[in-house]
């Protein structure tokens, strides 16, 4: 028996000592990770409502020092828009973007008359006998066509939405000012996945099926952005047009943060080059910037895949 109960002390002693290290060997891993807190200056400050604030945030059952803001989410770097063309023989310069198979596409007037090809779907048809395009015109039908179960008297329509019907909602973001980095990855909730230097959310991938289902497209402008009712104006894609701020190396600038405070910077780097070692958010790190993400393409309807951080709060006042 004295035997036996030695043997049994061993063995749960064996596995508790294996438990302990795999906890510690998990948050060595998760300490090596360096992290570089926010730079709140890099945002533009005319685009910020009041000034950014240092609260205490409960993230996750952790209370978190947080830089808490609001802004308009309206872009002053460039024009937001053009996004639908009128005419079936209008050009790229009154028309915006959309994408297929990672490839961007300009919403021309050609390519609007052409979406039965496209999509090998006889079913689209948004324009008219004259050549007119079928084109959201007001507020009313902008909000009756850009939302899942797209009213009937809008499908078969070039969805346009325009910032000036949303101009005073106020998007309030509370972003760690220290980012916490986790080994697991998790997906995006509801809301923003991140903001740009400009105060406009990036969100997550724009929802083509339901948009597709109903024989609608709702394209980007050519800075990636476009509006809906319950956001505003959005990015879905980074194309270069919002605010850089350049890296003393050949490292790409950054151009915003993730909702967890970890830096999102650009695809490429100055010569050109992709990284070729991003784990499954679109993220890495090095000893200058710390863990960060790269924007992916703009033809990949994502920006990030996922957040390797605790997240932050995105909210929507309409």
């Amino acid at each position: 028996m004295k035997n036996s109960a030695l043997l049994l002390l061993s063995i749960t002693l064996f596995f508790s000592c294996k438990s302990n290290q795999k906890k510690k060997d998990e948050t060595a891993t998760e300490n090596e990770i360096k992290t570089v807190t926010v730079n709140k200056d890099y945002f533009i400050t005319e685009n910020i409502i009041g000034e950014i604030k240092e609260e205490m945030v409960n993230l996750n059952g952790v209370e978190t020092l947080c830089y808490v803001f609001q802004t308009n989410s309206q872009a002053t770097e460039h024009q937001m828009g053009p996004w639908c063309p009128r005419h079936i023989d209008d050009g790229k310069e009154k028309a915006g973007i959309w994408f297929k198979d990672g490839k961007v596409y300009d919403v021309t007037g050609h390519f609007i008359a052409n979406l039965d090809e496209f999509y090998e779907d006889e079913a689209w048809e948004l324009f008219r006998d004259d050549g007119s395009i079928k084109v959201t015109e007001t507020q009313e039908e902008c909000e009756g066509a850009a939302k899942p179960d797209v009213e009937e008297a809008y499908r078969n329509h070039c969805v346009e939405c325009l910032p000036e019907y949303f101009k005073n909602q106020i998007t309030t973001y509370k972003i760690p000012v220290t980012p916490t980095y986790q080994e697991a990855s998790q997906r995006f909730g509801r809301g923003g996945i991140g903001v740009a230097f400009n105060g406009v959310k990036f969100d997550p991938p724009a929802p083509t099926h339901a948009i597709l289902a109903a024989h609608t497209i709702a394209p980007l402008d050519d800075h990636g952005g476009h509006v809906n009712p319950h956001g505003g104006y959005h990015y879905h894609a980074v194309t270069g047009s919002t605010k850089e701020v350049e890296q003393p190396d050949v490292h790409s600038p950054i151009i915003g943060y993730a909702i967890d405070g970890f830096g999102i910077y650009g695809l490429a780097d100055k010569e050109n080059h992709m990284s070729s070692d991003l784990d499954d958010c679109g993220g890495h790190s090095d000893n200058q910037r710390g863990y960060h993400y790269h924007a992916g393409a703009p033809g990949g309807n994502q920006i990030i895949k996922c957040l390797h951080g605790i997240p932050g709060e995105t909210s929507i006042q309409e």
